[in-house]
């Protein structure tokens, strides 16, 4: 493993940050309509003490993936369609103040140090327990109050194809033991995927669980029912009425959670299930079919409109399936839109929520002289 430097400053000297214009297309509909690039003035600021920039990927088919150093997001991703018209399949807002002023603080950020939710916010190590910050509802969820989406984070170097974050997560920081050196490293590739790379090493035995968190749109907006979606679990990991994990590993076969085969993700969203009744929708993780820690096809999912294809290969055993349940048209997004009800949805790659308290869930532990190391991969295309 490269060695993880502690920077005090964000290198801006090697970075160039690109100004970007408005560019008015065609809408699948046949409608016309404006897709607002990101602008570096728009994310330019400083946040306590750090500054703020905007960092813009590209490859040789015109694909560009747009990053903040504010939460280490990703801002947007322009994706040709079937009809090859660019559409930003990231959903979130368009600017820095936004994103300050925004109620729903994970759009496109890296997550930690524990993506997902732990139980009452308590786990024990080697007879110890350790109280986290809670912040949903009796849990902790996605790191605390200040988890990562809130970090400034530092930026070790960049260039058109990829951006590396650096964060030094401090001993006792929302209530994690030890001291826990990050390093994320997001590539564009000429095979229209962002590869996602997550490193961490700490001082003090710790858990950590690592993700990003982009709400995704394949159409570019509307409602995100009549996508399909295909997942390659065969059990989920059901949850009780405070969104938590029961400890079960449950079959999907006959139930609403059943992505085997090509499905719409509203299919059966309406269904009268306890489970559904719980989650408000989808907010679940599925247990992934695998037999090693190898990447491979975690999901896939079209968008109806567009054409547009993502497949999800990851080296994570769980994948969280979030409809955009809670998406209450409270804040102002790009295109002069706003977060309405299931107009998004997530496929968070991660290891299973609550693990340090369910035994026979994979462990997120990560002693000294350890490195947390893992790889997820979003790839882009048409479907054929």
């Amino acid at each position: 493993m490269k060695k993880i430097l502690i920077l005090p400053v964000v290198l801006f000297a090697l970075i160039s940050c690109n100004k970007k214009k408005s560019t008015k297309v065609e809408a699948t509909n046949g409608t016309a309509m404006v897709i607002q690039s990101p602008s570096s003035k728009d994310f330019d600021t400083i946040i306590d003490g750090k500054k703020v920039a905007l960092y813009v990927l590209k490859n040789k088919n015109g694909v560009e993936a747009a990053f903040t150093n504010y939460g280490g997001r990703l801002v947007s991703l322009l994706v040709p369609n079937k009809e090859g018209v660019k559409t930003d399949v990231v959903i979130g807002p368009a600017t820095i103040a936004s994103y300050i002023a925004c109620k729903e603080p994970y759009f496109g950020a890296t997550i930690g140090r524990y993506g997902n939710r732990i139980a009452k916010g308590k786990f024990v190590i080697d007879g110890k327990e350790f109280t986290l910050v809670t912040n949903n509802g009796q849990n902790h969820l996605h790191g605390g109050k200040k988890g990562y989406q809130y970090v400034v984070w530092d930026v070790v170097s960049s260039n058109e194809n990829s951006i590396v974050f650096h964060y030094y997560s401090p001993d006792g920081e929302e209530g994690y033991p030890g001291n826990l050196n990050i390093q994320v490293t997001y590539t564009l590739s000429d095979a229209n995927e962002i590869k996602m790379d997550y490193e961490a090493t700490t001082d003090k035995k710790t858990v950590v669980n690592l993700t990003n968190h982009p709400f995704f749109n394949l159409n570019g907006g509307g409602e995100i029912g009549n996508h399909l979606l295909t997942i390659n679990a065969s059990r989920y990991t059901p949850i009780d009425s405070t969104l938590i994990s029961t400890g079960k590993l449950e079959s999907v076969a006959n139930t609403p959670f059943d992505f085997q085969k090509e499905t719409t993700i509203g299919a059966r969203i309406a269904s009268d299930n306890e489970q559904l009744k719980n989650g408000k929708g989808y907010d679940h993780n599925f247990v992934l079919n695998r037999t090693s820690s190898q990447m491979s096809l975690a999901a896939t999912v079209i968008g109806d409109q567009s054409g547009i294809q993502m497949d999800v290969f990851t080296q994570e055993p769980g994948l969280q399936l979030y409809s955009g349940n809670f998406m209450q048209s409270k804040n102002e997004l790009k295109r002069n839109t706003k977060d309405n009800f299931r107009t998004a949805f997530c496929l968070e790659t991660q290891h299973f929520p609550d693990s340090p308290n369910q035994k026979n869930f994979p462990s997120t532990l990560l002693a000294p002289g350890s490195t947390y190391k893992t790889s997820s991969i979003y790839k882009f295309s048409i479907k054929k």
